[in-house]
């Protein structure tokens, strides 16, 4: 397999992690994701930067009983969570990596300095960042904009609980329709659900082109750097 980019920036929603159930991680589940990123780095010499959401253990915005700011603080927590989770998954599967947070917390895990974090993918580590930008009111989708803007990734890999993007629901909307390729203008103009605005928004400033497929599918991840579309190619 030929690998079409170096540096790739996957965003993973927290969702993912709990597998066929509704909270928590789904050990088998990071064990596939494990193999694929396994490929990906080890035998492909792909370098690759994650965002993982929290949604498995914690959604600030739908929790409208806690104040917003402190809602989010505990979302980024979840993500930290998640990174940690994952980042022992891929060790045990002979893949370096490490952990690291936009919030301190030297106990747990390494606080993001983005000159580190580019040695380390240098060097063949995987670098998972937690507490998206670390400020509330700011999605990870946002934050894995972000990170990818400033560690100069080639593409953002966005695997998402829907296959590709839609106009709308397919699963309410049976004549919704799919894009094969969409442009980031569009997306933001249409509002199509691929990413919050401000996330879009960034991405259009930056240059930085999307591809959006379906999760359930891991090996969708390796087919995206391979040049293959299998879901919806958000060009810029």
């Amino acid at each position: 397999m030929e690998k079409k980019y170096n540096r790739v920036m996957i965003k993973l929603s927290g969702e993912a992690l709990a597998g066929s159930g509704k909270t928590g991680i789904d050990e088998a589940f990071l064990d596939k994701l494990a193999s694929v990123i396994k490929t990906l780095t080890v035998d492909m010499g792909v370098q690759v930067a994650m965002v993982i959401g929290g949604g498995n253990f914690w959604r600030g915005a739908k929790n409208p009983g806690f104040d917003r700011t402190d809602a989010d603080h505990i979302g980024m927590l979840a993500t930290v969570m998640n990174c940690m989770a994952f980042a022992d998954k891929l060790r045990q599967n002979g893949v370096p990596a490490c952990a690291m947070s936009a919030l301190q917390m030297d106990q747990v895990c390494e606080f993001y300095v983005k000159a580190k974090a580019d040695d380390m993918l240098n060097a063949g580590k995987v670098v998972l960042l937690g507490c998206g930008t670390g400020r509330p009111y700011f999605t990870t989708d946002t934050g894995a904009v972000l990170r990818a803007a400033e560690l100069k990734c080639d593409v953002i890999l966005l695997a998402k609980n829907i296959d590709a993007v839609y106009d709308a629901d397919p699963a309410k909307v049976p004549t919704a329709k799919r894009y094969d390729r969409v442009s980031l203008a569009e997306v933001l103009e249409k509002q199509l659900k691929v990413m919050d605005l401000t996330a879009t928004a960034f991405a259009i400033e930056n240059k930085l082109p999307i591809k959006v497929f379906g999760v359930s599918e891991p090996e969708n991840i390796i087919k995206c750097c391979c040049g293959e579309n299998p879901g919806t190619e958000v060009y810029c």
